[in-house]
């Protein structure tokens, strides 16, 4: 099934905020993406009705398998692109928003080819003498 780079994100940012919250609602959503509370509400429905979401009576929300699955793959994406980037000597708050644009578009045929690069130049720093 093809899924939408907002919805991409919207689960991205609930998987994020769960981490590092426990608990996430739709107002956590608005604060972290800055979106109208109206988007956001819109957005979870959509979330929900494609059993990507499940929100309890306290309002809480739960990424379901399905949803999960998209928001670790697209996570995963965001944290190996800005790792990269910042080995390439852009600064990391940068890095990061570079990386939340780029982790929709590229093919996982770049994206490996980013993670074994990004391997070995992990490697080859840890291996280098102190003060190089």
């Amino acid at each position: 099934m093809q899924i939408h780079q907002s919805a991409e994100d919207y689960l991205e940012t609930i998987l994020m905020l769960n981490q590092r919250m426990g608990r996430v609602r739709s107002i956590d959503v608005v604060n972290e993406l800055g979106y109208t509370k109206a988007s956001v509400s819109i957005a979870m429905k959509k979330l929900r009705e494609n059993g990507y979401i499940a929100v309890d009576g306290e309002g809480n929300l739960t990424l379901l398998e399905p949803g999960r699955a998209i928001a670790e793959r697209i996570y995963g994406r965001h944290r190996l692109l800005t790792h990269f980037f910042v080995q390439l000597g852009v600064d990391e708050a940068i890095a990061a928003e570079d990386a939340c644009k780029a982790e929709h578009i590229l093919s996982e045929q770049t994206l490996e080819k980013i993670r074994e690069y990004a391997l070995l130049h992990d490697a080859q720093d840890s291996v280098k003498p102190q003060g190089e």
